[in-house]
């Protein structure tokens, strides 16, 4: 049996540089073409500063154990800014020792505060003249004369920034430092520098912006949220191959300056006026004589920490589709897709000539350029040309929510080749795949992808278009399954649980945005709040990270503890603000809260949360409140049975809502529940097979109709294509999520102009449903992270074939089936060192073969087998399979 170790990963990244955390923990994959592969046993060596391993630094031994992701490094203490070599091997189930694997590293960045020497500086004075809005640009030149081993520069902002070195700009990392709740929590990025130095005059420069910092931010018209000064800190640490060492650090011997970008917001957009660009600002050769002092501030270091998600980065390009001459006479730019980040543009014009680019989502029914829905939000760019040739631009420290864009004082002809529609998120890895035969299903899966790519930059924001933005945790963690097969989300959400844990209020409570920046609302809400616990118990069940929950669990149980102190009944929660089922469609006109009572909403999810912190508890030993917990969901359910339930067990609430969260979260005794479920099916027939869900019960209605027994109907209600359904919007033209299900009517008018946005992924929950009961690819809470599988793919009359994968901890997953004339196939992938579940519904165990003929039950790779009631169980090694049926 032949194997491989590969795809080593420390803390979920390859090489990482900076990193503060001092056990990282090493994950790996096994690549076998057998089958049945399973790990037995594990060797790791580290080294220190030795590529070659010729001088180990810990041994791990062989440890035997199945386990091959996050293993806690557990040698000598770690160093700060030091790099560590680690390679690893594996035993398996044949008892042979796999070859090393390929070297990988991980770099330590700072580990004690105390390591920043330099201090945070900004803009001294300026002239009366200057455009207070203009964003700063410092720089400094320094010199040394001996051969450069290596360098790293360590940099954060109070404000948004980017830096360079010797005329290049350092890395392709954008919005940095990132969003995180700055008082508390700022983060600095890492970055090799070695090839950028030279030994003669050098002269490294940063450009600052407000970003979220200071800039305006949330749709209360609010500024300076976090602080009133720009600021830059960095450190450059410079190694020479004689072992000495130069470090160089912001202090007051920079200078400052302001240029060509006059106004650079998050929802504004810019202003630049290219006439005012010094060239050649960050070279080492530039007189700045005319530059000013800056001035030195005092502002904690206490709050630094290492880089902890995957950065900002421009992802891809896509080329404009065409140019519109809209009815009223505007040019517009047709992206062809909703996306967001910019234009990058390239002109030739005379000097002092305005061009205005004004970004916006949507054409009006007339077909003319619509940015009602923008609210305050002006997304706009002035570039003013300097003349003299072809000039390009692209914007600084702001990004756009866009399909189109309107152009005015454009000079001469248009030429698409001169527009690049530049596309950024967070640079988080693609995991999942999900195609079928019905196109409009593909469709619905690439508006949620594309949901995903525009709404998770640096945090899981509501829109990326109007004056918000922001971190709504309802959204998020109804969301966070579905992100979390599409793309590798570890980090992502990792850091921002961090930040709500931070933002977390002193009486428990969550406030609806992370970061918090919605300073007259400290109240908290039910089914948002509770991401404080679904979040973390999410992370733990797709990527089986118990760090998270040993992390989150004090915020986890000052929430609960949070929802038992309110009101007279610690059962119950009927009290405070709560947002109900936000948007339901069984509203009251002009409101947007659904019919659902907002007490049983609250009470459900006050029960759900308290019953995931019980097995959380229980998965961490603490064993005290693993009782408590479990004893007061016992004494949840009793009350909401009595509160929310008839004598029969029916509920007294008659919405769909009502009866999805009562259950998905098994609130019912286990006799009523299927009665409950017809209830709800009969609700969405009775409706003409629509759904009224809104925010809250949306993510759970196909899940909860396939448990128990209405996959067919879940599959009709995904497949509706009139108004309300997912389909509605795409027949609409729709190429991303839309916030309302009819954000445009029929008639081609909007919803409305105060909260539509048309690039908002919380509907987009139903792409779990795709992967998990169509596909039919899901993990075991036993063995989280997918260590163990379980595939039960279902096979309703309306798609003919389906394919999909997911890119697991452990290697690929694939779950494909087609309907063929005479029976049907199926194609499955299990990674090794995992195992699978596959449960193959209304199949006699005497019509399956694989493709070899051979019969099934005499199979390799097959662990036991078994058949009731026409569906067949199948446990299988890892392996590729190949089923005809």
């Amino acid at each position: 049996m032949d194997y491989k170790v590969e795809s080593l990963r420390c803390e979920y990244r390859k090489n990482p540089i900076g990193l503060d955390v001092k056990r990282p923990r090493i994950s790996w994959k096994i690549s076998s073409n057998y089958r049945g592969v399973v790990q037995v046993a594990y060797q790791i060596q580290v080294a220190v500063n030795d590529r070659n391993l010729s001088s180990v630094f810990w041994d791990s031994g062989k440890v035997e154990s199945d386990q091959s992701v996050h293993i806690l490094y557990k040698g000598p203490d770690l160093s700060s800014r030091t790099r560590y070599y680690y390679r690893v091997r594996v035993w398996c189930n044949d008892s042979k020792v796999s070859e090393w694997s390929d070297v990988n590293f991980w770099e330590m960045g700072f580990l004690d505060k105390s390591e920043w020497l330099g201090s945070w500086i900004t803009g001294e004075f300026f002239p009366k003249s200057t455009n207070i809005d203009s964003c700063l640009m410092l720089r400094k030149t320094f010199t040394f004369n001996k051969k450069v081993r290596k360098a790293r520069l360590y940099a954060s902002a109070l404000g948004l920034y980017e830096i360079h070195l010797n005329g290049q700009r350092i890395g392709d990392w954008l919005f940095t430092p990132g969003w995180t709740s700055y008082n508390k929590r700022l983060q600095y990025q890492t970055y090799d520098v070695t090839e950028l130095l030279n030994n003669e005059v050098n002269a490294i420069g940063a450009h600052i912006g407000n970003g979220w910092y200071k800039g305006n931010l949330a749709f209360q018209d609010q500024r300076n949220i976090y602080g009133q000064e720009l600021a830059l800190l960095c450190q450059l640490h410079i190694i020479f191959e004689d072992g000495t060492e130069d470090i160089v650090v912001t202090d007051e011997h920079w200078k400052v300056a302001t240029g060509p970008v006059l106004m650079s917001e998050i929802y504004h957009g810019e202003t630049y006026d290219a006439r005012l660009e010094r060239e050649g600002w960050t070279q080492s050769d530039y007189l700045d004589t005319d530059w000013a002092g800056v001035k030195v501030i005092d502002h904690s270091k206490d709050v630094l920490i290492a880089q902890e998600n995957m950065p900002t980065r421009v992802i891809e390009e896509l080329n404009p589709a065409s140019i519109i001459r809209t009815p009223s006479g505007e040019t517009v730019l047709d992206i062809g897709q909703n996306m967001v980040g910019w234009i990058h543009f390239k002109v030739n014009g005379v000097r002092g000539k305005k061009i205005t680019l004004q970004h916006a989502e949507v054409l009006d029914k007339e077909g003319n350029f619509y940015v009602g829905n923008l609210r305050a939000a002006k997304q706009t760019i002035n570039y003013v040309l300097k003349g003299g040739g072809e000039e390009e631009y692209e914007p600084y420290f702001s990004f756009y929510g866009f399909r189109y864009v309107k152009i005015e004082g454009w000079p001469g002809e248009f030429d698409l080749n001169d527009f690049t529609a530049k596309v950024i998120h967070s640079d988080n890895q693609i995991t999942g795949t999900f195609v079928c035969s019905d196109h409009m299903i593909n469709q619905l899966q690439q508006n949620i992808v594309w949901s995903q790519k525009g709404n998770f930059l640096d945090v899981p924001t509501d829109c990326p278009q109007r004056d918000e933005r922001l971190g709504w945790t309802g959204d998020a963690h109804v969301f966070m399954r579905t992100a979390s097969f599409n793309m590798n989300t570890a980090l992502f959400f990792t850091k921002w649980l961090r930040d709500l844990k931070a933002d977390q209020l002193p009486n428990g409570g969550v406030p609806h945005v992370i970061p918090h920046v919605l300073r007259d609302e400290d109240h908290s809400s039910s089914a948002w709040g509770d991401a404080a616990v679904i979040g973390p118990w999410t992370l733990y069940v797709c990527y089986g990270d118990k760090r998270i929950l040993e992390e989150q669990y004090e915020s986890m149980k000052d929430w609960i503890e949070y929802i038992r102190n309110q009101g007279e009944n610690e059962y119950l929660w009927n009290t405070g603000f709560h947002f109900g089922d936000w948007l339901g469609l069984d509203a009251k006109e002009d409101s947007y809260e659904g019919a659902t009572p907002k007490d049983l909403i609250a009470t459900a999810f006050y029960a759900y949360s308290t019953h995931l912190l019980g097995e959380i508890a229980r998965l961490l030993n603490y064993n005290g409140d693993a009782e408590k917990y479990v004893l007061l969901h016992h004494n949840i359910l009793d009350h909401f049975r009595n509160e929310f339930t008839t004598s029969n067990g029916s509920l007294i609430a008659n919405t769909q809502t009502a009866h999805v969260l009562a259950l998905m979260f098994d609130l019912l005794q286990i006799e009523d529940r299927p009665k409950v479920a017809d209830a709800l099916a009969n609700l969405i027939i009775e409706n003409n097979i629509h759904l009224t869900t809104g925010f809250v019960g949306t993510p759970y209605i196909c899940h909860v109709l396939s448990r128990f027994g209405y996959s067919d109907l879940a599959y009709k209600l995904v497949f509706q294509k009139d108004y309300p359904s997912w389909l509605y919007s795409i027949n609409k033209g729709a190429t991303t999520i839309w916030e309302h299900w009819d954000g445009i009517k029929e008639d081609g008018s909007f919803w409305s102009d105060d909260m539509n946005s048309f690039n908002h992924y919380a509907y987009g929950a139903v792409g779990d449903w795709l992967y998990r009961s169509v596909a039919g690819i899901d993990t075991t809470i036993s063995q989280p992270g997918y260590k163990h599988i379980n595939i039960s793919p279902s096979f309703e009359k309306e798609l003919s074939w389906v394919k999909a994968s997911y890119e697991s901890m452990y290697g690929t997953i694939r779950s494909e089936w087609k309907k063929l004339s005479k029976g049907m196939e199926i194609s499955l992938a299990i990674p090794p060192n995992t195992k699978a579940t596959v449960i193959l519904k209304g199949i006699s165990n005497r019509e399956i073969i694989e493709r070899d003929d051979s019969v099934i039950i005499d199979m390799e790779g097959l662990l036991d087998w078994n058949f009731d009631e026409g569906n067949i169980t199948l446990q299988l090694g890892s392996g590729e399979y190949n089923f005809i049926i």
